[in-house]
């Protein structure tokens, strides 16, 4: 066990290292792209953008480190954004509304553990369910409605930088700053962290090791319906809008960045500071073909490309040798019926 887990070590910090250098190629391309690239303004209009997927990309982290996976993170926040305008359309105080709304999010995220942990239905089709079933919640609550009449103190959250930050750092990046500290110190620093690590290599070690897998993997769902209920929340001061739409299709960037920052897929594996880097991998790539006018209709192909090198360069080894034993079969074969025919002569 220890000499395994040594070795998902040096594999992760592998992967970190070749994220440092993906990292630097794309900073040196957003500056031939652009002399805008390294100004203020641009970095913190990077913030912007990436703020709020990389506060859900937190707490995907933990659940795909178990071997699940959670695709309505994206909905939850759309849900989260509707409910925002609805309940303050009504007359409720805004603090009031962010309570309800995170209290909301906790409840959307336990049903979609309730469902793979009792139930015991896969969390992939459980979560394709629920994203559908969120983002359909979120359409009856403000229909075909735009809401825009929020206050002008909770909407500059989302346009104006942190304090004493030089004019760098967006609210939501400094809340994920502080999240990402948070889950990064409960992953690699507590037994709780470590079991995730255990149930995602293999499930029933962790059930004869004493570990509550489904109690555990239930407080994992619903802490991402709360992250994600904030993030809803974040998005909706930044627009300053709650529509029926916010947030679509990002589930995907979600995922995206989880996997290209070293989490493995089937679990058991994967870095807080991985996902920091592949955030910034990713963000700035998109920056710098921002930059460069590049269609923007046409960014999926860069996202759908990092999730396929995600998936693919971990498990490339394993490729590898499948190819390898398949070869040597059909050698062993071939082989064989040559032996058989020479035999028969």
């Amino acid at each position: 066990m220890r000499l395994e887990l040594g070795q998902r070590l040096r594999d992760a910090v592998r992967w970190e290292v070749g994220l440092l250098v993906a990292l630097a190629a794309v900073v040196v391309f957003g500056v031939e792209a652009s002399s805008q690239f390294l100004t203020s303004y641009n970095l913190f209009y990077l913030n912007l953008s990436i703020g709020e997927v990389a506060i859900m990309a937190l707490p995907m982290t933990l659940i795909i480190a178990t071997g699940e996976i959670d695709l309505s993170v994206a909905s939850i926040l759309g849900m989260s954004s509707a409910l925002v305008g609805d309940l303050y359309q009504r007359g409720l105080p805004m603090p009031l509304v962010i309570a309800i709304v995170l209290v909301v999010g906790a409840a959307a995220g336990a049903f979609n553990g309730f469902l793979v942990t009792k139930v015991g239905l896969p969390s992939l089709a459980v979560t394709i369910g629920t994203l559908t079933l969120y983002r359909g919640i979120a359409v009856i609550v403000v229909g075909p409605e735009t809401i825009s009449t929020f206050p002008t103190r909770y909407t500059n959250i989302g346009v104006t930088a942190f304090p004493h930050t030089g004019g760098y750092l967006s609210y939501s990046v400094a809340f994920f700053i502080v999240l990402a500290a948070v889950f990064g110190v409960v992953l690699h620093a507590t037994a709780f962290g470590r079991s995730l690590f255990v149930m995602g290599a293999n499930q029933e070690a962790a059930r004869f090791a004493g570990i509550r897998v489904k109690r555990t993997k239930l407080l994992l769902f619903a802490v991402s319906g709360v992250v994600c209920s904030l993030a809803g929340i974040l998005y909706t001061f930044r627009l300053s809008t709650a529509v029926q739409d916010n947030g679509l299709g990002l589930e995907l960037s979600v995922v995206t960045i989880v996997l290209l920052g070293g989490v493995s897929i089937f679990g058991g594996r994967g870095t807080i500071i991985g996902v920091v880097l592949a955030i910034a991998v990713f963000a700035g790539l998109q920056n710098a073909l921002f930059l460069t006018n590049f269609e923007q209709r046409a960014m999926g192909v860069v996202t759908g490309s990092l999730l396929l090198v995600s998936v693919l360069v971990p498990n490339a080894s394993s490729f590898v040798r499948r190819a390898r034993d398949v070869l040597r079969r059909r050698q062993l074969r071939g082989g064989g019926r040559a032996l058989v025919e020479e035999a028969a002569s």
